[in-house]
């Protein structure tokens, strides 16, 4: 069994990259690896592409830093991690409205213009981390709310973003920092 060591350590530095390549076969689903861990993921229903553009179902091919996380506390208990992280509210929402001026931006609800909510029923959300793909130099219509959140129980592709299991994303949580840098190859 492969055990990893905890961001304290030295090694992290070392192995502190995130590299998702599709896996054989499956246009949909992803092998995520972090230093000796691969583990199965989900990626866009349209795969992966280098042109992303707004509604295409695709996951960006970029290195992408890790931003921030949102958890669902009424879900989740307190989560070891890194990165900076805040509980989601029944008002948080992310806009992905080309035109708006908050385009691929958390918003507040009441927002008209189209959007994700965080809060979500499923638990697709419960925890949420937000990778800078059109974040910090934002072009409008291409691509937003690309995330890192829990997949679906079959791993159903995903409208862009990666996902792992509950467990999985547990399991790597307390290795991540907004230092971290996520690779769709």
């Amino acid at each position: 069994m492969t055990h990893l060591r905890k961001t304290t350590d030295k090694s992290h530095r070392k192995h502190g990259q995130i590299v998702v390549r599709r896996a054989p076969g499956k246009a949909t689903e992803a092998i995520l690896q972090y230093g000796p861990l691969r583990l199965r993921a989900a990626i866009g229903r349209s795969g992966i592409t280098s042109f992303k553009r707004e509604g295409d179902g695709a996951t960006p091919r970029a290195p992408m830093r890790l931003i921030s996380a949102y958890r669902r506390g009424d879900r989740m208990g307190a989560v070891a991690t890194g990165l900076p992280m805040q509980r989601i509210r029944k008002d948080m929402l992310w806009c992905d409205a080309p035109g708006h001026p908050a385009y691929n931006r958390p918003v507040s609800a009441p927002f008209a213009a189209s959007h994700e909510t965080l809060m979500r029923k499923d638990r697709l959300y419960d925890v949420c981390i937000v990778m800078d793909w059109n974040v910090r130099s934002r072009r409008r219509g291409c691509g937003s709310a690309i995330f890192f959140h829990i997949a679906r129980a079959d791993y159903a592709p995903t409208e862009g973003c990666v996902a792992l299991s509950p467990t999985d994303m547990r399991r790597l949580l307390p290795y991540l920092t907004d230092q971290t840098v996520l690779t769709v190859l």
